[in-house]
């Protein structure tokens, strides 16, 4: 397997240029890379309405149909995407939740204020079983993110003997004693969140030590040593952060490192969600762009420590992070979704699958109503996002061979900056079908692509993600303004594809 499997070529194009041809190399290399399918996870935070109000609308008092308390639209929405894992209670709030509170009979438990986010009094009527069995409903895997900010360690080592250990213990007594007698068997861990910042504004060398005092204490109940342990792990660009953690950290306590980047214009003037400049459009995809950067140098980090790709890289929270709508609380962080976000995530996840040998999971912030939603409610009604059908449509990719490719793009240019117009990656499923998801980001220009294939296939098939206006959004009342439809106008040549991509546009291609 060649060190490098992705590799991007900057054609030296003037503004001027009517048309260019962006080319695109399938390698023929058998590549035993998988890309793994929790590269495609996804964040519920206790924060604004992405829980209460969002997933989770109550038992009793509401004419939203729900099982348990979680919306039934949510639910199928969500099987639709086939989401491999859920990450929760946090984020900041993670550090500050205390599991016992959240377990036994609802009307016992203690209500808490959110401090990081609005400070609101919750009820903490969802909690450790809701959670755990909603993700049963869903068919997916719960990530849980433990307080090592302002909880202890015994309290950490009892959330995972009360979720995990089947035989007879004060904590899986309890569990049972609240009606669960067979445990969850965790097994994602994250030991803390943010230890930089809301976790504890601590140094990398102080969290270090903590984590492996926390990360001792979590025992593999199971025996099977899949207890999997994710570290805290850099903000952006900081790169000691990560050595720090990489040189210090022994695998035996550790599966994977965290990384946290937001597509964002200016922390202190971050921009509106839909009333966006043009000048903000390209500054929001040159900050997600920057993402391949990061994971560039935060793996060459990683290999210096760990040369056979042990430990996972896990950006378990990116996405576009933008101004609150206009009359909502700041603290909520409720923005709209537009195909400007269809763009983020189209680009983002074409560098995951094209790193898939280090990054291995992947968390998009947040699921509903907060930040980069893939879902938006508004009573009984429920709308599905641009960035849900990105998702959708490069759900082939999960668990798929990655396909290396070089790729030769057209730069888009403004104000003396430019990055690539075209981002791709490809994979081969366990039917043998290729796929190929292709995003050109340009707002104005079209995109002329060849793809030569690296060998011969038969049918092509294709669907499209685009609108006629870069700010269009799906809205309440027009839900189905952008939906994917069907792609025809790829020509497939024997091992050869043409094709000719609109402005801000993502298409996913089908060949057998």
């Amino acid at each position: 397997m060649k060190k490098h499997i992705f590799s991007v070529l900057f054609l030296g194009l003037t503004l001027g240029s009517v048309s260019a041809q962006t080319t695109i190399q399938l390698s023929s290399d058998q590549s035993a890379v998988k890309i793994s399918k929790h590269v495609y996870g996804h964040f519920a935070e206790h924060l604004g309405r992405c829980v209460y109000d969002g997933f989770y609308v109550g038992e009793a008092n509401t004419t939203i149909p729900h099982t348990n308390g979680v919306r039934n639209d949510v639910i199928a929405a969500l099987k639709e995407l086939e989401i491999p894992n859920l990450r929760w209670p946090g984020g900041c709030f993670a550090d500050t939740y205390h599991w016992k509170d959240g377990i036994g009979p609802k009307e016992n438990r203690p209500s808490i204020v959110n401090n990081w986010w609005g400070g609101v009094t919750e009820d903490n009527s969802f909690g450790t079983h809701d959670f755990l069995n909603m993700c049963e409903l869903l068919g997916t895997e719960p990530y849980l993110a433990g307080n090592v900010g302002s909880g202890e360690v015994q309290e950490l080592a009892d959330w995972v003997q009360y979720v995990n250990f089947q035989g007879r213990s004060p904590m899986s007594d309890l569990r049972r004693e609240n009606g669960r007698e067979k445990p969850w068997n965790v097994k994602f861990w994250g030991v803390g969140n943010e230890a930089w910042g809301c976790g504890g504004n601590m140094t990398a060398e102080y969290y270090t030590d903590i984590y492996r005092k926390y990360a001792t204490f979590m025992s593999d109940w199971t025996n099977t040593g899949g207890l999997y342990r994710i570290a805290s792990g850099a903000n952006s660009a900081d790169y000691h952060w990560t050595e720090t953690l990489m040189k210090n950290l022994p695998k035996s306590l550790v599966k994977g490192v965290a990384l946290h980047h937001y597509a964002v214009i200016d922390w202190s003037k971050k921009g509106a969600s839909v009333e966006y400049t043009d000048d903000q459009y390209f500054q929001t995809m040159k900050s997600a762009w920057f993402m391949n950067e990061l994971v560039e140098k935060h793996s060459a980090i990683m290999d210096k420590y760990d040369p056979k790709k042990e430990v996972a890289l896990v950006v378990d929270e990116w996405g576009g992070w933008y101004e609150v709508e206009p009359g909502t609380n700041p603290g909520f962080l409720y923005q709209q979704n537009t195909m400007r976000d269809a763009m983020i995530a189209g680009m983002t996840l074409n560098i995951f699958n094209n790193h898939a040998e280090r990054v291995r999971m992947a968390n998009l912030a947040q699921t509903i109503n907060v930040l980069q939603a893939v879902i938006l409610t508004k009573g009984e009604k429920m709308i599905k996002t641009p960035t849900f059908h990105v998702m959708e449509m490069y759900k082939v990719h999960q668990d798929a061979t990655l396909i290396p490719l070089t790729l030769a793009s057209k730069q888009w240019e403004k104000n003396g900056e430019s990055i690539p117009a075209v981002s791709a990656s490809a994979s081969k499923s366990k039917d043998g079908k290729v796929h190929l998801s292709i995003v050109n980001i340009d707002p104005t220009a079209k995109q002329d692509i060849t793809v030569n294939l690296g060998q011969t296939y038969k049918n092509v098939s294709g669907r499209i993600l685009t609108t006629k206006k870069l700010r269009d959004f799906n809205d309440f009342d027009a839900n189905n303004r952008i939906v994917p439809k069907a792609f025809e106008d790829a020509k497939l040549k024997k091992d050869l594809v043409q094709l000719t991509l609109p402005p801000f546009s993502v298409v996913v291609l089908e060949l057998n």
